[in-house]
């Protein structure tokens, strides 16, 4: 396994992590042993970054987290994320800086550990000004609970205003071959302030893989809702996918494989976190590290599957932004 370096302040992981959110909620029902052994698969392959946060089937997924790496903390780099809360009353988001600190300890205490290697904000906060919350992020590095800040989908203007408060490492997107809307301000931004890039949903969703079909998104997909798995833009996608499976084969690659290489091809700034929970697929996605694609390779890609080939909008994220009751 190949090391990246996230952000100015050095943070070093491996150049493919893992996201955790698929063993805990939106993909299905999830067996904890079955990803308990996808997680040791990683460590195993010299997987480094893992990635999750607290509102991952409510503190399921730190929980587990907490329980896979017994014994095997000082191997990884934990990033997880907090401010998107999930009640009784739906999801919404409380970035307040009074209850930062509550939500890092419940989360320490939930993965067993003393110190989050990485701390995202998960969502911005629409009623807290930014430099509020990463100023309390701030105070937890100052009393040695997080080493590492990050920022989940934050605009351009909310990364600089963060920057100025405390050094960022690593902004969390949506990006791949069929999602790539930051590539426009967000990726700009992030690299003249030195911010490190982790796509999630590299594969897109799953999608990329070629391996998914409508008949395999059961009835608790989240997937189900996302435009771009429906209708025409389903079948559109679905021909494009058919030239991704052509090209991985050309390079003797799966077309997981192929579509994170593109990815880490992008910039030895960027850490993409595939997300499975099946041990085989850990192996498979770790394997793209090992990917080399030239400039004749990557300019083809574009050829074969523009940008603005696909089809679909991706499944709207506004309930994220939901007021919560008043202070």
């Amino acid at each position: 396994m190949k090391f990246r370096t996230l952000g100015p302040e050095g943070l070093t992981v491996s150049a493919v992590g893992l996201g955790c959110m698929g063993m805990s909620q939106g993909y299905g029902d999830a067996d904890d042993t079955e990803s308990i052994t996808a997680v040791h698969r990683a460590v195993d392959l010299g997987v480094t970054f893992l990635d999750t946060a607290m509102s991952y089937g409510s503190g399921h997924n730190e929980e587990l987290l907490g329980r896979a790496l017994a014994g095997r903390r000082d191997q990884v780099v934990l990033a997880t994320k907090f401010g998107i809360v999930r009640g009784e009353d739906g999801v919404r988001v409380d970035a307040r800086p009074e209850r930062v600190r509550a939500y890092c300890e419940a989360s320490l205490a939930r993965l067993g550990i003393d110190r989050i290697d990485l701390y995202y904000l998960h969502r911005v906060d629409p009623d807290v000004p930014i430099e509020e919350t990463v100023g309390a992020m701030a105070e937890l590095v100052e009393e040695g609970k997080v080493r590492y800040l990050g920022l989940s989908e934050a605009s351009p203007d909310e990364l600089e205003r963060a920057a100025a408060t405390h050094p960022i490492s690593a902004a969390q997107y949506e990006w791949s071959l069929w999602w790539r809307d930051i590539e426009d301000d967000v990726v700009p931004t992030a690299r003249r302030l030195g911010i490190g890039l982790v796509p999630y949903s590299p594969l897109g969703r799953g999608f990329l893989t070629g391996a998914l079909t409508t008949g395999t998104i059961g009835a608790s997909d989240f997937r189900r809702n996302d435009p771009r798995f429906q209708g025409e833009n389903l079948k559109r996608n679905e021909e494009l996918v058919a030239e991704v499976r052509r090209l991985a084969a050309e390079h003797d690659a799966t077309p997981a494989q192929l579509v994170l290489a593109w990815l880490l091809a992008q910039g030895d700034d960027v850490v993409p976190i595939p997300g499975t929970r099946r041990a085989d697929r850990i192996a498979e996605n770790a394997g793209a590290s090992e990917i080399v694609l030239t400039e004749a390779d990557l300019a083809r890609l574009e050829a074969v599957l523009p940008r603005d080939a696909w089809s679909g909008d991706r499944q709207s994220f506004a309930a994220y932004r939901t007021a919560r009751p008043s202070r």
